[in-house]
């Protein structure tokens, strides 16, 4: 989580939630934590595994 928040400031931070909270509601904050944190994992491990594959790749040839 730090590494995302190094990115922006702490202001620009709590903005981005309070819109979210307004636009979403209490109700819809967990569920759309959980889709963005469901898609951040597939794409690392979709760009984990596209490593592994060029590393195995390299060594067959």
């Amino acid at each position: 989580m730090q590494a995302l928040f190094g990115m922006i400031a702490p202001t620009t931070a709590i903005i981005v939630l309070v819109l979210a909270l307004i636009i979403f509601g209490p109700g819809k904050l967990p569920e759309l934590g959980k889709a963005i944190g469901g898609g951040i994992k597939e794409f690392r491990s979709a760009s984990d595994g596209g490593k592994e594959e060029s590393g195995k790749k390299n060594e067959a040839s």
